[in-house]
């Protein structure tokens, strides 16, 4: 009981529900990055295997992003430096986010290769057929998975102090993840413009990734500010395709009546 009253001590102080309300937006905009590469990736599974894999992989963000909550004093130690390398001090978390978005950029960029040219790259290096396997999938998103919730647990560090509004915030962009999943895997497979889209988005959260291992602080305002700008122009593309293709089917049947 006293554990209880200690941890959400923070109920009775308005500030601290300010902080909560915005460290639960972050978090999910943090959440984002996430759910593309999942819905991206699923998407390219059989149809019967796509809804498990989608809630294997976003269980997997809430497992690990609460297993790291809990191990908070090591979290914290993964920004102490490890080396110095061209006047940069490397930490672990340096060295995570390089590795996640080198594997980002890559994994992006042999997807837009697969979207440009499908017939292309059906065979391995040894001649044997590359298919994408559940588990392959399930083990690809567990892997970012990892290097986005440490991003998202230290974020949340730098926010607050209180334990239980990490929990409690991280517990709530998850649940927005898992009711967004169906619909954003939906939306990108039924639009095949979005899927170039996600893609350029995950080549950009990459290439981030890598300049923040490297020292190189890239303001997330500026990286949302530029997809959702994307997205409104993509969404305008939208329309105006919709809107020609609703005149082209009223010609037809006006060329039909005649």
């Amino acid at each position: 009981m006293s554990w209880l009253i200690e941890h959400f001590s923070f109920v009775s102080n308005p500030q601290a529900w300010v902080a909560l309300a915005t460290l639960v937006v972050l978090e999910i905009v943090l959440g984002i990055d996430n759910l593309i590469f999942i819905s991206i990736l699923t998407n390219r599974l059989p149809e019967a295997q796509q809804a498990r894999a989608r809630r294997i992989g976003i269980a997997g963000a809430l497992v690990l992003r609460l297993l790291l909550l809990g191990t908070i004093s090591f979290i914290v130690q993964l920004t102490d430096p490890l080396f110095e390398l061209f006047g940069h001090a490397f930490s672990w978390r340096d060295l995570i986010l390089l590795a996640g978005g080198i594997f980002l950029v890559w994994k992006a960029t042999k997807e837009i290769h697969h979207s440009v040219d499908p017939s292309d790259g059906k065979e391995n290096m040894v001649g044997r057929a590359a298919t994408l396997t559940a588990g392959a999938a399930i083990a690809q998103i567990l892997l970012l998975d990892l290097v986005f919730s440490i991003d998202s647990i230290i974020t949340a560090v730098g926010m607050t102090d209180e334990i239980a509004i990490m929990f409690i915030a991280v517990i709530a962009a998850v649940t927005v993840m898992l009711i967004a999943a169906e619909p954003l895997s939906r939306f990108i497979a039924d639009n095949p413009t979005i899927v170039m889209l996600a893609l350029a988005f995950l080549l950009m959260i990459g290439m981030t990734l890598i300049a923040d291992g490297m020292g190189f602080h890239v303001p997330k305002g500026y990286i949302y500010a530029a997809m959702g700008f994307s997205a409104l122009v993509e969404a305008l593309n939208m329309l105006a395709r919709r809107k020609r293709r609703r005149e082209r089917a009223l010609q037809a049947e006006g060329a039909g009546g005649h």
